[in-house]
């Protein structure tokens, strides 16, 4: 068996990794499932914690919120009819009928169980094809990395938003801050207008705690004083019966979540939507989804939670983000000095395997955790936001500048957030200005390595075969969105 393997297996197993991992759980539940929270502003809240931890640790702990975010989110959907993201959408169709119907325990045990599905499924799927897909990648120079970081871009900035100017302006302006600070080549000032304080550049952290965390404070403000209601429970623990009838859902969903969640870009709520209509055409009662089925609850849950293995593979092999959340994780990858990618396996093998078990560790925690505190944690809905959401903001101003004792940093972070309002005012998507932000500077490397070994040269981007399938996918990606548009326009006038 493989040495890295093993080694990677033994500090995932380590006892540190794995409470963290059950704390980050634990997090996870319960920053999905409040209203005025998300999976993403949890793991914000927790990431100046990882300055401290080690690698494995710290990862282990994020992931932990990554999947227990996933499963909390769907709490909200069942219990309160609220979404806690935006792939738990699906989950309302059913299981909020449920629950009106006294059967919020049934909903909630299924949705555990089928989280827990999908995720081992997606588990196994990583384990598989993250190690084989490394072997390919490490075929690639400068040129083919360009092209894979470029593809990786405009398949976001294409799907993210409504209309494609938008996403590539979103782009564009995150590409235009990376170049803010001293060039990593040359060494000289680019755009910092004479402040010391941008010598350094703008740090991604303050950025990502600007953008996610101050609208969604805002906007709870806003709501005022809001108190959630008390829910009913029936029998939490799924009867023999409701296994064998989700036996199919499951299995649609978990496949459905793992290969739309490989695909960067893709999103959580086009797999479970899909898993939803598949599950529905494919049942013998079609007629009951939609009123309190627990098979509409089975297949976009474990579609729901299979999507974060599915994001971890071109995440751990590619260096590309499939979501907002694995964008964070780079980040803080990065800040330990691990850069996601096909070298990660090459040089720190031992490291990258125990990212891949702790994601195991982090499903199996998000089940164990979800069964036994499911009574108190959903209690938890009954908490006004004017008591967590000046908690959140001390969190998120404290954990900001203690990156680098900086007041500049809390600067940062609130322009962020002002900018994450404007954006969602005009409507324009704010994920591929944060992926620019975080694959910025490996585009510009890559660009500058390849144009440098080939003296100038830029025939060498579609010489280069692996290059040139990259820039044409990019092509398509961007091509993609007028199709769409097009047909859906020829649809109505016919």
């Amino acid at each position: 068996m493989n040495a890295d393997l093993l080694q990677g297996l033994y500090l995932a197993l380590s006892p540190t990794s794995i409470l963290a991992t059950a704390l980050g759980a634990l997090h996870g539940l319960i920053s999905g499932m409040m209203p005025g929270l998300t999976t993403s502003a949890g793991i914000i809240i927790l990431f100046p914690i990882t300055f401290i931890l080690e690698p494995t640790t710290a990862v282990a702990l994020l992931l932990g919120v990554f999947v227990g975010g996933m499963t909390g989110g769907s709490f909200a959907a069942i219990l309160i009819n609220i979404p806690g993201s935006p792939s738990a959408s699906a989950t309302t169709l059913d299981g909020f009928p449920l629950t009106q119907k006294g059967e919020a325990g049934r909903a909630l045990g299924i949705s555990i169980i089928s989280g827990f599905t999908g995720g081992l499924f997606s588990f196994c799927c990583l384990l598989l094809i993250a190690p084989q897909l490394t072997k390919i990648a490490l075929q690639f120079r400068a040129a083919d990395l360009f092209g894979l970081v470029f593809f990786g871009m405009t398949i976001i900035s294409a799907f993210a938003a409504k209309t494609l100017v938008k996403g590539l302006l979103s782009t564009f302006l995150g590409l235009t801050i990376i170049t803010v600070g001293m060039d990593p080549l040359v060494g000289t000032e680019r755009f910092t207008f004479g402040s010391a304080d941008m010598l350094a550049g703008i740090h991604f952290i303050p950025a990502l705690v600007g953008l996610f965390a101050i609208p969604e404070i805002a906007a709870n403000l806003a709501e005022g004083n809001i108190r959630g209601a008390a829910p009913r429970f029936g029998r939490f623990i799924p009867s023999w019966q409701d296994i064998k009838n989700i036996r199919l859902p499951l299995s649609i969903g978990s496949i459905v979540g793992t290969f739309i969640g490989i695909l960067p870009g893709a999103g959580g709520p086009i797999a479970v939507f899909v898993s939803y209509d598949y599950a529905q055409k494919t049942s013998k009662n079609p007629e009951k989804f939609g009123k309190g089925c627990i098979e509409g609850v089975a297949a976009p849950e474990s579609a729901n939670s299979a999507i974060a293995g599915g994001a971890l593979v071109p995440m751990m092999t590619l260096g590309i983000p499939g979501d907002p959340i694995t964008a964070i994780l780079i980040g803080a990858l990065l800040v330990h000095g691990m850069a996601p990618g096909p070298l990660l396996f090459v040089e720190q093998g031992p490291f990258a395997y125990s990212v891949l078990f702790s994601y195991f560790i982090a499903i199996c925690s998000m089940a164990v955790v979800a069964f036994l505190g499911l009574r108190v944690i959903v209690k938890l809905l009954t908490i006004p936001r004017s008591l967590l959401l000046p908690i959140i903001i001390a969190l998120c101003v404290l954990g900001t500048y203690a990156l680098r004792n900086s007041f500049f940093d809390i600067y940062v972070m609130f322009f962020f957030g002002l900018l994450a309002m404007a954006f969602k005012w005009l409507k324009i998507p704010v994920v591929p200005l944060l992926l620019a932000l975080v694959l910025g500077p490996q585009l510009e490397e890559h660009l500058r390595v390849a144009l440098t070994s080939s003296k100038g040269d830029i025939s060498i981007f579609y010489t280069s075969p692996w290059c040139l399938f990259f820039l044409c996918l990019s092509v398509v990606s961007l091509v993609w969105p007028f199709l769409l548009e097009w047909r859906t326009k020829s649809r109505a006038k016919a």
